[in-house]
């Protein structure tokens, strides 16, 4: 829901009028964060379908929140879009089977619909890294992948144009499906950036309990998920922390590396990743993990009162991590390790805000954890933030990207029917 959220404050100004459809909180398997929806504007509708309860997904194959939802999504769906007030549905989830409703949208009301690819519908990285183990288990893997597989296919043929986060992600669209046409309206956008945000955590009196600012500890921090994608870049930097320590007696001592929501399991269910590979490294006592996800408005925080941050990224060459840009806003001494094809390494090459150590694949992980040290460690960046070029970061932020988010809305129009007044439907979570 963070690119609905961020953008719509901003779309009365180009033109819009922005309503959303989204499913109660207290049906998603996630903290509930009341500060998401302090921040909306007064004036935009936000309709609450109310899915199949927590307690279903006791139930094989109704624990997704797309089964769950689905059919409650559908029916008020149905009721906003038969006034004819609306000109675009926008599907901004990665719950991608709620997608399955735009052609069925399409064909009822003659409303078309555009989608978000946030993550890929289909991802090809356990197929291409069998020895990696898939969230949730081969078996569930292999029946979800085998599913998603039939139903992109079908919602693609009547979708009018998709916003990506990465650049990858269309292209592997247009690879494997050859009915899709060259002119589609495709648009990349990562998520936008905006210092708001963080300025309402600071004004709020909004808290964190993950560790305690200026206890004479050292805190370092990543919130967001982790696992087998991230566990190379993980390791550099352990590998890195290890031999400085070596050779810096004392250095270890102070510091605790905090990482956060390494899970996208319900709470409570999470396993640690992450605490492992310390152990391997002889960092146990430097490490700590907490696998479950907190509030957006605590992740906040916690970038507001660490002494640094890191962000390990994907051994995946197409993926772009979103969550980049409230790191580089927090005014922090950054470390950010990611594969040399991510769009986070050019977007920091541009705009600064931390220090980028790139791989490549098949990089020893020796050769990583060198650099790391030689470019964070041994010079002290840990301690000193890297400036944030404001004028080059203008186009990542809600606004500016309101602005090219509503000229694609135009152009999907363009492509199916004429544009009457413009208005759309946000479907959200």
């Amino acid at each position: 829901m963070q690119r609905a959220r961020m953008v719509l404050p901003y779309l009365r100004e180009q033109g819009w009028e922005g309503a959303v459809l989204a499913v109660e909180p207290a049906q998603v398997a996630a903290p509930v964060d009341p500060w998401l929806a302090d921040g909306l504007p007064a004036d935009v509708p936000v309709h609450r379908a109310a899915a199949l309860g927590l307690g279903w997904g006791r139930i094989p194959g109704l624990g997704t929140l797309t089964f769950r939802a689905l059919g409650a999504l559908r029916r008020m769906g149905d009721e906003l879009l038969k006034t004819g007030r609306f000109d675009l549905v926008y599907f901004s989830t990665t719950q991608f089977g709620v997608h399955t409703l735009g052609p069925r949208w399409l064909r009822k009301f003659g409303v078309p619909f555009a989608m978000d690819y946030q993550d890929p519908w289909v991802n090809d990285y356990y197929r291409q890294h069998p020895a990696v183990v898939p969230p949730g288990g081969r078996l569930k893997y292999a029946v979800t992948d085998r599913l998603n597989r039939w139903m992109e296919p079908r919602v693609l043929r009547y979708c009018t144009g998709i916003t990506s986060v990465s650049a990858a992600y269309p292209r592997q669209l247009l690879r494997r499906y050859p009915f899709l046409p060259s002119v589609w309206p495709v648009e990349i956008l990562p998520f936008p950036g905006d210092g708001c945000d963080l300025r309402r955590v600071e004004q709020g009196g909004i808290l964190q309990t993950m560790f305690t600012p200026g206890d004479g500890h050292r805190h370092w921090v990543y919130v967001g998920a982790s696992g087998p994608m991230m566990a190379f870049a993980v390791r550099g930097i352990f590998s890195a922390l290890r031999e400085h320590g070596n050779n810096q007696p004392g250095f270890l001592d102070d510091l605790r590396l905090h990482f956060v929501g390494t899970s996208y399991a319900a709470a409570g269910r999470g396993r640690n990743t992450v605490g492992p590979l310390a152990v391997d490294y002889g960092l146990a006592a430097v490490v700590r993990e907490h696998p479950d996800r907190i509030p957006y408005s605590e992740t906040l925080r916690c970038l507001l009162d660490a002494d640094a941050l890191i962000v390990p990224g994907s051994d995946d060459p197409g993926y772009t991590a979103s969550k980049i840009y409230p790191y580089l806003l927090s005014r922090k001494p950054l470390l950010a390790v990611f594969h040399e094809q991510s769009s986070v390494v050019s977007l920091m090459r541009a705009v600064g805000g931390g220090v980028c150590v790139p791989f490549r694949t098949g990089e020893p992980e020796e050769s990583l954890a060198s650099r790391i040290r030689s470019e964070w460690l041994e010079t002290a960046q840990w301690q000193r933030p890297v400036p944030l070029d404001r004028t080059a970061f203008a186009p990542h932020t809600a606004g500016e990207q309101a602005k090219v988010l509503c000229r694609f809305f135009e152009r999907c129009l363009a492509s199916t029917r004429p544009a009457a007044r413009l208005r759309f439907q946000l479907s959200s979570f």
